[in-house]
C-alpha cells in the first residue's frame, strides 16, 4: 500500500518513512507543511496520509486541514494523525462526519511500530482508530446523553471499539467471551440509537458519539 507522511521534523519524517518501508509499504512522497501535503496527496492518490496535527507555518492545526482539505477532494483516502498531546478537540473534528478510515494517535505509538502498522492497516481497511489516552480523556470527561446510560462495562467496551479493536480482541483485553462482548455491543447500538446497518459503519458512528458527547469539554 501506498503511503504520502507530513512531518515538519527531519528525524520523525525519516523514521516514518524507514519504519513503514520495513513493514512493506510504499512511501510516495513526504512533505513538510500543510500545503504541500495537500499537493502531493493529490498528486499520488495514496491508500493512506499520515500526517503531524501541528505543521507550519503556525504550527497549530495545519496537518488536520489538510487532511480534511483530502479527504474533501477524495474520500478514499485514509487519514492517521499524529500528535504530540492529548487534544480532544482534533479527536472530535476528525471523527465528526461518523465516515471510517480514519486515526488518531499519540506519537509515543509509533515506538511500537508493529502496533502501529497495524493501526494503519486498520485504518486503510476504513476502520477507525483513537489512542487509547484520548479514549481515556473522552470517557473520564463529564457524562453527556445518551452516554451516562452505559453501563461503565459498556463505556468499557465503547472505549476498546474507539481503540479500533474488533470483539475478539476486545474479548481478550476484558477476559470475556466473544459472545459476551457481543451483547455488550448490542445494547451499545440500542442504547446510542443506532439503526442496523453494516456493523463497521456503526462501530464508527458509536465512537462518534462517545466524541460528541464530550465534545465541550475543555481540551487537556
Amino acid at each position: 500500500m501506498r503511503v504520502v507522511i507530513g512531518e515538519d521534523h527531519a528525524l520523525m519524517r525519516e523514521g516514518l518513512t524507514l519504519l513503514l518501508e520495513r513493514d512493506g509499504w510504499s512511501v510516495a512522497a513526504t512533505a513538510a507543511d500543510g500545503e504541500d501535503l495537500v499537493r502531493k496527496a493529490r498528486a499520488h492518490r495514496p491508500d493512506v496520509v499520515v500526517a503531524d496535527i501541528r505543521m507550519p507555518p503556525t504550527h497549530t492545526d495545519e496537518g488536520l486541514r489538510a487532511a480534511a482539505a483530502i479527504r474533501a477532494s477524495d474520500p478514499e483516502i485514509a487519514i492517521m494523525l499524529l500528535s504530540q498531546h492529548v487534544e480532544r478537540r482534533y479527536a472530535a473534528e476528525l471523527l465528526g462526519s461518523g465516515d471510517g478510515g480514519v486515526g488518531y494517535l499519540l506519537k509515543q505509538r509509533v515506538a511500537d511500530g508493529e502496533a502501529f502498522c497495524a493501526d494503519l492497516r486498520r485504518v486503510c481497511a476504513g476502520g477507525s482508530v483513537l489512542d487509547r489516552e484520548v479514549v481515556a480523556a473522552m470517557v473520564a470527561a463529564s457524562p453527556g446523553d445518551p452516554l451516562d446510560r452505559l453501563t461503565p462495562r459498556q463505556l468499557e467496551v465503547l472505549a476498546l471499539m474507539a481503540e479500533g479493536r474488533s470483539n475478539a480482541g476486545i474479548a481478550e483485553r476484558l477476559v470475556l467471551s466473544e459472545r459476551a462482548v457481543g451483547k455488550h455491543v448490542s445494547r451499545i447500538y440500542d442504547v446510542l440509537g443506532l439503526d442496523p446497518s453494516a456493523d463497521d459503519h456503526r462501530r464508527v458512528l458509536a465512537v462518534t458519539r462517545l466524541l460528541d458527547g464530550r465534545r465541550r469539554a475543555p481540551d487537556e
